[in-house]
């Protein structure tokens, strides 16, 4: 999955972090320490974490597998992950995959403390959906890729599902295009503070004559934007600036500044 490797262990940490509410030392997975295979699963879970963040992925691997086959919803999301990014084991896609939709099928109580790996599970399977796995039984599926962001962006306001599912119907990709369906998502992630989302809208409503605040939409992307997603975004902007008039152009960066200014998107 194309994910920077800090990211990817700053996310992975916070979540499990926020999951186990710990912070010490960890046991050693031996009957000696008081952690075995018949642990339950949340030491287990807890286990691994800690060796995890130790830089003891075998012991992790191995601590979450136990806690997984017993029903741990946080260790099969971590060793999802793992092996989505060969992270301690070899990476896996398929693999990956398959505990993925375990966690997605099984579903998620409203306002369990489980939502975070559910929605994760979700976007994870519309990701690998929207290009197949190659060498495995999952094809490209852009339907399936679109509802699943659909019921991320709309069950749980997730913003990236917000964005990528606004992209897709822009786009016509898993169903019709619908020009109005997909500035409502992407405005939606915009608001919330997605540059990409607020870089797209902005040339689609440039594009349709609202070129003061296409421009500034642009504008204040690439100002909080990544630095992955820079490049792209600056192409759309100066593209875009190049093509409007000057007192659209000055007007544009003012009212940039101003919803920088104000902490607006």
């Amino acid at each position: 999955m194309q994910t920077s490797s800090r990211t990817r262990t700053k996310l992975f940490c916070a979540v499990l972090t926020a999951a186990i509410g710990i912070g010490g030392p960890a046991l050693a997975l031996d009957p000696n320490a008081g952690v075995t295979r018949e642990s339950g699963p949340f030491d287990l879970f807890k286990f691994g974490f800690s060796a995890y963040k130790k830089g003891r992925k075998d012991e992790a691997v191995e601590a979450y597998k136990y806690a997984a086959d017993k029903g741990h919803p946080g260790a099969r999301w971590a060793l999802a992950n793992m092996y989505a990014y060969g992270d301690g084991v070899v990476e896996n896609d398929y693999e990956a995959f398959k505990i993925y939709d375990d966690i997605a099928r099984q579903g998620v109580e409203p306002g369990s403390q489980d939502t975070g790996y559910f929605v994760n599970a979700l976007l994870s399977l519309a990701t690998y959906y929207q290009k197949g796995i190659p060498g495995s039984p999952v094809k490209a599926n852009l339907g399936a890729a679109r509802q699943l962001y659909f019921q991320a962006a709309s069950a749980f306001g997730i913003p990236e599902a917000q964005y990528r599912l606004g992209r897709m119907i822009l786009e016509g990709e898993g169903g019709a295009n619908d020009i109005q369906q997909a500035k409502k998502w992407l405005n939606r992630a915009r608001v919330s503070g997605h540059p990409a989302a607020s870089a797209v809208l902005g040339n689609v409503v440039f594009e349709e004559g609202q070129v003061v605040r296409g421009l500034a939409f642009m504008t204040t992307a690439l100002e909080r934007s990544p630095p992955a997603d820079k490049p792209w975004i600056q192409s759309l902007q100066e593209r875009a600036f190049s093509l409007a008039g000057e007192a659209d152009r000055r007007t544009a960066v003012a009212l940039a500044q101003d919803m920088l200014a104000k902490g607006l998107n």
